[in-house]
């Protein structure tokens, strides 16, 4: 079975991370910055940063357009933590001027776990991802206080304050995540969707 081509958005945030991992579970994983970077492959990770600056560049560097279109496509597409907010199609605490992919029906609110300093560890029970639940790291992380008809709630965080909040979700093609898989060494998230590619191509 041939490797899946996944890029990795490469505006601002833990892009090698992303690539690292999605390279361990055995897929051809590349940047993304450009158009023609973005034809190229079979599905795209939006990894976790800055929402409000992860905007502003994709219309920068002309990526906004053609990463809607190929959603609209069916293109798989995994975002976490800052990614999430830009597959969500209404984002509370964000900036007036932030645009995102709005794949996702779905409302996610900005920073819900609080600043940097509240950054914190929890275990998440993932649907469809076997094993014990995924020791998951959350910095300054979004949750998701509502989702559409459409979308399937995959993971809640299982203990402490901030238990039974909704913090993975997939619809269709698209997956999104609060937490930062790719800090952890855990790659079931990636392997879960290298063979969500897998399955649509």
């Amino acid at each position: 079975m041939s490797a899946p081509t996944i890029g990795v958005l490469a505006l601002q945030g833990d892009v090698r991370e992303h690539v690292a991992a999605l390279a361990a579970v055995g897929a051809d994983a590349r940047p993304v910055r450009r158009p023609t970077e973005l034809d190229a492959v079979g599905g795209l990770v939006i990894p976790g940063g800055e929402s409000t600056t992860m905007s502003k560049l994709a219309d920068i560097f002309e990526l906004r357009e053609p990463i809607d279109k190929r959603i609209a496509d069916g293109m798989p597409v995994y975002g976490s933590c800052a990614g999430m907010i830009m597959l969500a199609t209404e984002v509370l605490d964000g900036r007036p001027d932030q645009r995102g992919f709005a794949g996702i029906e779905m409302t996610v609110r900005r920073n819900a776990f609080g600043r940097q300093v509240d950054s914190f560890e929890a275990p998440v029970e993932i649907a469809g991802v076997e094993g014990e639940p995924f020791h998951a790291v959350f910095i300054r992380a979004p949750w998701v206080e509502r989702v559409g008809d459409g979308v399937e709630v995959i993971g809640k965080v299982t203990g402490g304050p901030a238990s039974d909040r909704i913090v993975a979700v997939r619809q269709g093609n698209l997956l999104a995540t609060s937490f930062h898989p790719e800090l952890t060494g855990d790659l079931r998230v990636h392997a879960y969707f290298v063979d969500m590619i897998r399955t649509v191509s």
